[in-house]
């Protein structure tokens, strides 16, 4: 597993140990940020949500995203981020948050009342996945701005559905056995 492009390009990421988690192959990770990027400007703030190894994450930074936060519940997965985080030097340009997901960003809004993502990865395991009920709460509870992406990653057989909360579906790709779904947009009245 490596980081595909930009600052950090070519350089080796280390994987969860174990079998608890599933890394984004390097051909499908590449595929997003080419639909979805492939740069980033010094504004872009990333949430790496369910984050494994933090490769998505990691990636939008070496492509130039400003700041990432990383969400992870498994304590090998928060280690690997951490080592990760620590062997490309990008300590000041991440935070890493552990335990449960919904309760990690709760604290998180405590401290940034009007923080926002442009970019936002969902990678939960295949079989615990509530995409819907997590995309919901990133619209309901304003983590999102009227261009955010968020790229969905799931089993292909899996379904989702063309809006959800007021995003909409702009991307639907399969690759083997993982699907890809991006949405965008908040469909909020002002």
């Amino acid at each position: 597993m490596r980081v595909i492009a930009g600052e950090h390009g070519k350089r080796k990421l280390k994987a969860v140990p174990g079998k608890n988690t599933r890394p984004t192959t390097d051909k499908i990770k590449e595929s997003v940020f080419n639909m979805i990027g492939p740069y980033f400007d010094e504004e872009t703030t990333v949430l790496d949500f369910y984050a494994g190894s933090g490769a998505l994450g990691i990636e939008a930074l070496s492509r130039g995203a400003h700041y990432a936060y990383f969400c992870e519940r498994n304590r090998q997965a928060l280690t690997t981020i951490r080592e990760n985080i620590t062997t490309l030097g990008l300590e000041n340009r991440a935070e890493v948050l552990g335990g449960n997901n919904l309760r990690a960003l709760a604290q998180l809004r405590e401290q940034h009342p009007t923080l926002n993502f442009d970019l936002v990865f969902l990678d939960p395991p295949y079989k615990k996945q509530q995409l819907v009920k997590t995309l919901t709460m990133l619209v309901n509870d304003n983590w999102l701005k009227q261009t955010s992406r968020v790229i969905c990653e799931m089993e292909k057989t899996d379904e989702l559905p063309d809006e959800v909360a007021g995003l909409g579906k702009i991307k639907d790709v399969t690759y083997g056995i993982t699907r890809i779904v991006i949405y965008t947009g908040m469909n909020k009245e002002d």
